[in-house]
């Protein structure tokens, strides 16, 4: 059996990171699948999905990783071609990932008591992203 539910996020820009856990736990629930694999996925180039502990220390730390890895304000080549100050966004997007899987046990998603799934923002202004939640198994 296979389910897909999306949903929306509002995000406030450039390192915004919230934690996508509660909506994904529902959807998966609804799915009615018991045993199988989720796959969470972010539609757009410059926003990204992963796990963490979703904590105040780690929620600073990894955009600071990341804002040391593709610094914003460089002369990228993308901006050469399209002079809207995200380069780095999507460099930063691309090295995280646009879609994270996970087991599904019990009905629910078989994540760490430490484990969150989260969604960070990389690009340099607020977005609408669109989540997409599948759904396979029994």
């Amino acid at each position: 059996m296979v389910k897909q539910e999306q949903f929306e996020v509002a995000t406030g820009g450039h390192r915004d990171i919230q934690d996508l856990t509660p909506d994904v736990t529902a959807i998966v629930r609804r799915s009615g699948i018991t045993t199988g694999i989720a796959q969470v996925f972010v539609m757009g180039s410059t926003g990204a999905i992963g796990f963490m502990e979703f904590e105040p220390g780690l929620r600073k730390d990894l955009p600071n990783l990341l804002d040391r890895l593709a610094p914003p304000s460089q002369d990228y080549s993308h901006e050469q071609t399209w002079h809207d100050g995200n380069g780095h966004s999507h460099l930063q997007a691309t090295a995280l990932g646009q879609q994270v899987s996970f087991p599904v046990a019990d009905g629910g998603p078989a994540l760490g008591q430490w484990q969150q799934v989260f969604l960070l923002e990389c690009d340099i202004r607020p977005r609408k992203r669109t989540l997409v939640v599948t759904v396979v198994g029994d």
